[in-house]
């Protein structure tokens, strides 16, 4: 392999130049390309990456052409940002590919047992019931995948209004009151703030309906739920806070990723899609706010949702909410 006669500070920052020397793999690809005079691309991508804990390029591509005939040039660019970006899309379409899979196969297994007992009126309503429930699951899970798309896309938000908090809070509770009479989980809200809000009213009562359904899967019977609002810092802070199981430290950076479940038979057996936290934390960050949680194990949950006041908001006396540290949540 030939000297390096050239190479700029990127060069030695990818790796393709360590002191004197070009990167063996470049080496002896840069001799095939003298020998054959065409354009060869080479894998540069650090041997140790599986070891990596972050710092530099984990995928560097190299690009090697001849340069007259007696030299080379070879041209290293880092990939990581896009060897990422495919993992994370990979692991999405598996995810819903199963997701999509377990529901429209139990339908299928149902409509089965349907035609089977077609002379039982009793069971044909049982068997019914149970694939109207995956249906509905179903279409949860394609409605949230559609609302989570949109919010992870370039499209902007709809034309911005003022927005009344009480008024959120008032119809996020009526979403989900049923649910939590059928747990015999008692809501309790504080008194009216007048606080304001610049932003689209439909997300902020889906995002605040999802901690609230959150709070009631995860509650135990007979639990307390509750929710508060204050102005602090410029930012209203919605906070919904229940008694439940809490949530394990190892756990909490990780509760507003896609499909990520703690208790995946508790999920599935409440009709959750794992999609309720992620649509959460990107309807805040489309806001300009932020989500947080704070969790115990065997204690309960906060999770706190942070947006920025309408300056129109009236000075509202901070009411008291948890101050513990926050964790995660924010983007």
């Amino acid at each position: 392999m030939g000297d390096v006669l050239l190479a700029n500070p990127p060069a030695v920052e990818l790796g393709l130049v360590q002191g004197s020397r070009v990167d063996e793999r470049a080496g002896k690809v840069a001799e095939q390309v003298r020998a054959s005079g065409e354009v060869m691309l080479v894998d540069l991508s650090p041997l140790d990456r599986g070891a990596r804990s972050g710092r530099g390029p984990t995928a560097v591509l190299g690009e090697v052409r001849p340069l007259g005939d007696e030299f080379t040039v070879v041209e290293a660019s880092d990939e990581s940002d896009a060897v990422r970006l495919e993992a994370t899309r990979r692991d999405f379409v598996a995810n819903v590919s199963h997701e999509l899979k377990t529901p429209v196969g139990a339908m299928a297994l149902l409509a089965e047992a349907v035609l089977d007992a077609a002379d039982d009126p009793h069971e044909v309503r049982r068997f019914g019931t149970k694939i109207l429930n995956e249906a509905n699951r179903l279409g949860t899970l394609v409605t949230e995948l559609i609302a989570l798309s949109r919010l992870q896309g370039a499209e902007r938000l709809p034309e911005l209004a003022t927005v009344s908090v009480d008024k959120v809070i008032t119809e996020a509770l009526d979403r989900c009151r049923l649910a939590a009479e059928s747990a015999n989980i008692r809501i309790t809200a504080d008194p009216p703030s007048g606080l304001l809000l610049h932003g689209d009213a439909t997300l902020l009562v889906t995002a605040l309906s999802n901690l609230l359904d959150n709070a009631v899967s995860y509650s135990q019977p007979g639990s307390p739920v509750s929710i508060s609002r204050r102005l602090e810092d410029g930012y209203v802070e919605i906070a919904v806070t229940d008694r439940g199981l809490g949530i394990d430290p190892e756990h909490q950076q990780r509760v507003f990723e896609r499909f990520f479940r703690i208790d995946q038979a508790r999920s599935r057996s409440t009709g959750g899609t794992g999609l309720g936290l992620a649509i959460v934390k990107h309807v805040a960050a489309n806001h300009g706010g932020e989500v947080h949680l704070w969790s115990k194990p065997g204690t309960g949950s906060t999770f706190t949702l942070r947006i920025p006041a309408h300056p129109d908001s009236p000075q509202h006396q901070a009411r008291t909410l948890p101050t513990p540290e926050y964790v995660g949540g924010s983007t």
